[in-house]
């Protein structure tokens, strides 16, 4: 009976293991993998008739994008070298045979070999990916630099001098940060679907092209080759792009038309989940950044890894028509020319017929750049589009195309050319020799200074950042930074984001709809739903998200219809990119706008487990659950963030976000300690400060919370709240000279209010009873 037993469990286990296969291999993603889709043909196709191109292109940056890590690919020594810092990164990178091996420390802490499968760029560094389960590409943190060794290259470094990270930390080359699936991806290869599963945090990637190959740039070429293989021999003449088969037309797309379909991959932007939409605008494809602080300096130099593109559009040559193509030879991605020689194409005595207004003269001279000839002074790129490293060893020019103008440095806090150079001189003695040199050189106002006052809230600059928004001689990503941070000033410049919502930008349009998310339900839906049905996908994004709310309030059939409609196609492309901490936030926030609080916190969870460090998920979180009344879960979680020593604006968020916390539950000591630190932690914001004198104001420590509120009066002087606590803290205190200022201050900016009013009377009659 007992043999019948164990012969019947392990005929069982046998039929559940084969039924259960399937779903195994359903729940193991594969690694990523190449998939001819939507109309790309294998890259020999192309090479077939362009040859020239083709044999440019071999060699190329693009070309080296992605590879197979076989000898010829791989530049680093693997010869059993290890790599040790002072930080405690440990590293040993050899061969078993014809493959290439790394050990190093692992998902569980634990040091194990792990195979290179793929070589990720050339020069001048080469990194390496790792597959990992889930349908993942991770990258080392540790990478060859292949520099001449003369030039200190030959070597490998880490990327992060001086830094180890734990497993647990989404920057070790195992976490979220390193992910070249949701990173690098879609640059580095062609027709890239991530096909990222949200639910499962997964990947199934698969790639047209492996490297950026042609029609990454030019789009699919399935039409393409069946129009040449029916013409034959008969020349292309007269022809456009569209007849050819082409989605991307480079010599008759108009004015920023080829510089935006290489900005694709060459700026700081957000995907929209649509793919890179070959031929279309760029808003119909991604969100690019504005000059944000952070990613720029205020008077728009480069500042983080932003590429190209958003310095580049600032400059006078893209408002002239200059284009990518003017200066790189786009296959093998090479300078047209070297040194000044490249320059000097259209800044010469002779000029260029392309650019008419261009002063006709010899640049490349020391009467125009005051450096000995050859020395690095009479660079023209060292003046002009200064470098910056990334990635430790990577020099990446600015093209912001720029006059150095070091008289800015004290308005705009920006560095300049000239000291980055002159270094122990500074920028005022820069400016003193411009002056001697030139006599009174032209120095136009500069939008920088706006927006360097503006970072700092300054209540001086409004006016100015208005007049900026809807200034039409400014590029549109400046105007779009002016309308970015005129979000922070609430009701003085509503109708200044109002008016730029017709701006033809759709960069500002989509960055204005986002600063009057904030504004009531009726005003929003009066002002924002015209923006359903914009012409840009990016624009129309926006206004579905900052109307999602609104689906159960009464609105007209036809708005109804338009926001459904565009919410049911933008939630699941928010899901499918919902693969890094930032866009799974978005995921989350759309999903709470929605009425849908368990998906919400679901994602908002996600978003921490794949970066515990990104403070805005947790304290979205937190707000829901606080929401909610679930305080008990709510602190815990901030107490957590806070232990992870977050500093600037998320040590800020957190810090206030425990205090109103603390507050709520009437822990009013400790809630003040934690509004203090919001406060060091961001003092331009005049919120934290409000909040804080309440707060102090409350455990009846009045100059303390006076202190405060003015502090925050200096950042917001019109700012009603602020000067209806400072008029009631001061009545309260016995100060009536400076409460009946401060109230009729308040009557003066809102005369009817009964409240103002009320206080006002008040503290006039308890005066006059004081008086001797």
């Amino acid at each position: 009976m007992r043999k019948n037993t164990s012969r019947w469990w392990r005929n069982e286990w046998l039929a559940l293991w084969l039924l259960l296969l399937p779903m195994l291999a359903l729940a193991a993603p594969p690694a990523p993998q190449p998939k001819l889709a939507d109309g790309y043909v294998e890259q020999t196709r192309c090479s077939g008739c362009h040859a020239a191109a083709a044999a440019a292109w071999a060699g190329s940056h693009h070309s080296w994008s992605l590879r197979a890590a076989t000898a010829g690919n791989v530049l680093g020594d693997f010869a059993d070298v290890e790599y040790r810092d002072e930080a405690g990164v440990s590293m040993r990178f050899f061969r078993r045979g014809e493959r290439f091996f790394v050990q190093a420390e692992g998902e569980d802490g634990q040091s194990a070999d792990f195979p290179i499968a793929y070589t990720f760029g050339f020069f001048p560094l080469q990194q390496y990916l790792i597959e990992r389960p889930g349908g993942r590409l991770q990258s080392l943190t540790v990478a060859w630099d292949s520099r001449p060794r003369e030039a200190g290259g030959q070597r490998w470094f880490s990327l992060y001098p001086g830094q180890r990270f734990t497993p647990d930390d989404a920057l070790h080359w195992t976490g979220r940060y390193q992910n070249w699936n949701a990173m690098c991806a879609d640059c580095h290869s062609g027709n890239l679907r991530k096909g990222y599963d949200p639910a499962s945090d997964s990947f199934r990637t698969t790639w047209s092209e492996m490297a950026v190959g042609c029609q990454s740039c030019h789009g699919p070429g399935e039409r393409h080759v069946a129009w040449a293989e029916q013409r034959g021999a008969q020349p292309p003449s007269g022809l456009k792009a569209a007849d050819m088969g082409l989605a991307v037309d480079f010599r008759g797309g108009g004015h920023g038309y080829e510089v935006e379909q290489c900005a694709r991959c060459h700026s700081r932007r957000e995907s929209l989940g649509v793919g890179s939409a070959p031929g279309r605008p760029l808003l119909d494809a991604m969100r690019p950044t504005a000059l944000s602080a952070g990613l720029y300096h205020a008077d728009g130099q480069i500042l983080d890894e932003v590429f190209e593109y958003g310095s580049f559009v600032q400059s006078r040559m893209f408002a002239m028509g200059v284009t990518c193509r003017d200066c790189h030879e786009p296959h093998s991605t090479s300078l047209r020319a070297e040194g000044n020689a490249l320059c000097a194409g259209c800044h010469n005595p002779q000029g260029n017929p392309r650019f008419p207004s261009l002063q006709k003269k010899r640049y490349d001279d020391p009467s125009h750049h005051f450096h000995p000839a050859g020395s690095p002074g009479a660079q023209c790129v060292n003046c002009h589009a200064p470098a910056r490293n990334y990635m430790v060893v990577d020099a990446r020019r600015d093209h912001g195309f720029r006059i150095p103008r070091p008289d800015l440095a004290a308005s705009s806090a920006a560095p300049d050319a000239c000291t980055a150079c002159h270094q122990g001189r500074e920028p005022a003695w820069a400016a003193q020799v411009i002056e001697e040199k030139l006599g009174q050189p032209q120095r136009p106002p500069h939008y920088g200074t706006v927006l360097a006052a503006a970072r700092r809230h300054d209540p001086q600059v409004v006016g100015e950042l208005a007049r900026l928004i809807e200034d039409r001689t400014r590029p549109a990503i400046v105007r779009a930074s002016a309308a970015e941070l005129a979000a922070g000033y609430g009701a003085p410049l509503v109708d200044g984001l109002q008016r730029a919502l017709g701006d033809a930008g759709a960069q500002v349009r989509m960055t204005a709809l986002r600063g009057l998310e904030g504004l009531p339900a009726e005003q929003r839906l009066a002002r924002l739903a015209p923006l359903l049905d914009d012409p840009s996908l990016a624009v129309r994004d926006q206004a579905a998200r900052a109307l999602a709310d609104l689906r159960g309030a009464p609105l007209g059939e036809d708005v109804r219809t338009r926001l459904d409609a565009l919410l049911a196609e933008l939630e699941p492309r928010l899901a499918a990119n919902a693969d890094l901490p930032g866009a799974r936030l978005n995921l989350a926030v759309l999903r709470e706008r929605l009425g849908r609080p368990a998906e919400a916190e679901a994602d908002y969870r996600m978003a921490l487990r794949q970066d515990a460090r990104f403070a805005p998920a947790r304290v979205n979180l937190v707000q829901l659950l606080a929401g909610q009344q679930r305080l008990a879960e709510a602190e815990p979680l901030l107490r957590a963030g806070l232990a992870l020593a977050p500093q600037g604006d998320a040590l800020a968020d957190q810090a206030y976000a425990l205090g109103l916390l603390l507050a709520q539950r009437g822990e009013d000591a400790e809630a003040a300690d934690w509004l203090r630190r919001a406060a060091d932690a961001a003092p331009q914001r005049a919120r934290v400060h409000y909040n804080l004198g309440l707060l102090l104001g409350r455990l009846g420590r009045i100059d303390e919370a006076s202190a405060a509120l003015l502090r925050g009066l200096e950042l917001a002087s019109e700012d009603r709240d602020l000067l209806y606590a400072l008029a009631h803290l001061n009545y309260r205190a016995g100060r009536y000279p400076l409460a009946l200022g401060y109230s009729e201050r308040l009557l003066r900016l809102q005369p009817q209010e009964a409240a103002y009013r009320r206080l006002h009377q008040r503290i006039l009659r308890e005066s006059r009873q004081a008086a001797p």
